[in-house]
């Protein structure tokens, strides 16, 4: 069996908008079922993660996928399976990681520093989902062919 895999661009381009915010440190877009789609990390940042590496950023698009699961998980539980997660916060003593929908199948992800405006940050994250939401969009994957 033979196959060709298609390469999926790197949206990690329109994150800059988001990265320039002050106390902003890294940003990620992720499809719905966990992949990296793109990422990008403020400049100048020291610490622990001072320019997230692609490896980082595939497992924190992992760990967005599984906290969107779960959030979805509790507000269908809570509010009843109607209920649609439409943004995901955590808090640590070292900044915030926000995470909302970014289109069909897509999320984006930021991480900021304590000093951050979370606010700012979460009302920038949407202005740049209705700007190009359509290229954030993850279309599904196709199916295979089945093989005789």
């Amino acid at each position: 069996m033979t196959g060709t895999i298609a390469r999926l661009p790197d949206l990690g381009w329109m994150l800059h908008p988001l990265i320039a915010i002050p106390g902003v440190r890294h940003a990620v877009v992720v499809s719905e079922d966990g992949l990296r789609l793109g990422h990008a990390s403020a400049e100048d940042l020291s610490g622990p993660v001072a320019a997230l590496s692609v490896g980082e950023a595939e497992a924190l698009s992992a760990a967005s996928a599984a906290m969107t699961m779960t959030g979805r998980s509790t507000a269908g539980l809570l509010f009843g399976e109607g209920a649609r997660i439409r943004q995901i916060m955590v808090e640590s003593d070292l900044g915030f990681v926000l995470f909302t929908h970014a289109g069909a199948g897509a999320q984006l992800g930021v991480a900021t520093d304590t000093q951050a405006d979370v606010g700012l940050v979460a009302q920038q994250m949407q202005l740049l989902v209705a700007k190009i939401g359509a290229q954030l969009s993850a279309q599904p994957r196709e199916q295979a062919a089945p093989t005789s």
